[in-house]
């Protein structure tokens, strides 16, 4: 199993529509997927509940963010044995306690990153931030990525982020621009990787990255990653 975080302490950086893509393309790849939604708002949750009425994968969906009565967390936070890919959707501003929670669960993380001096600034702490918990886990094998979201182009505003990943060897993997097509698929309970191949060819051209460095995470025998353009990605 394979565990994903997708996070940031800043809100409104594209955490659940990243989180939401990525859990689709799992299940469109013909992986038993599971969501786990930390967000109070429940984007995550809502978005499911729309994919439950059509015919797509399924993807099984846990709601890691109220506190049930009468279950302990480790039960609320149960995931099934068949599950071959989890993918976390976190919240903003959350507290020390939760974002050890799931960075002890992690094998990936994905830090979105929205194209302003602020965001930029800010997620560049929050990374550094990331790192020290990474290692106070002793969780060696996670690896940590960096995702430029809603960009309007891949402008030179990035650079510095860039040069201050390079120190820390971080990668930053692709820029995804914000185009009408993500509202097109949430809509429909779906990812960007569901709808036709021919009207998100720049959408898909930009996830590539992010698919083969998840792929490349994986061992050799890992199962094949769909691009949504009638081909897979395999590391055999």
């Amino acid at each position: 199993m394979q565990t994903v975080l997708v996070i940031n302490s800043k809100g409104g950086s594209g955490k659940t529509t990243i989180a939401s893509n990525l859990a689709s393309l799992f299940a469109a790849s013909y992986l038993k997927t599971a969501l786990m939604d930390y967000d109070p708002q429940g984007s995550s949750l809502y978005w499911n509940s729309i994919r439950q009425q059509g015919n797509y994968p399924a993807i099984h969906v846990v709601d890691a963010s109220h506190l049930k009565v009468g279950l302990t967390r480790t039960f609320q936070l149960r995931i099934p044995d068949d599950i071959e890919r989890v993918v976390i959707d976190a919240p903003a501003g959350m507290c020390s306690k939760m974002l050890t929670e799931m960075v002890s669960r992690a094998d990936v993380i994905v830090v979105p990153v929205l194209p302003s001096p602020i965001d930029i600034h800010a997620s560049s702490e929050f990374i550094y931030e990331l790192k020290l918990i990474i290692n106070a886990c002793r969780r060696t094998n996670t690896v940590l990525g960096i995702v430029a979201n809603r960009a309007r182009s891949d402008s030179g505003l990035y650079e510095p982020l860039k040069c201050f990943l390079g120190e820390l060897d971080i990668p930053f993997i692709t820029t995804l621009t914000d185009t009408d097509s993500y509202i097109s698929a949430v809509e429909r309970g779906m990812g960007i990787h569901e709808l036709k191949p021919q009207t998100v060819k720049l959408e898909l051209s930009q996830w590539l990255p992010l698919v083969k460095w998840l792929a490349d995470t994986r061992s050799a025998t890992a199962a094949p990653l769909s691009t949504g353009a009638g081909m897979a990605i395999n590391h055999h």
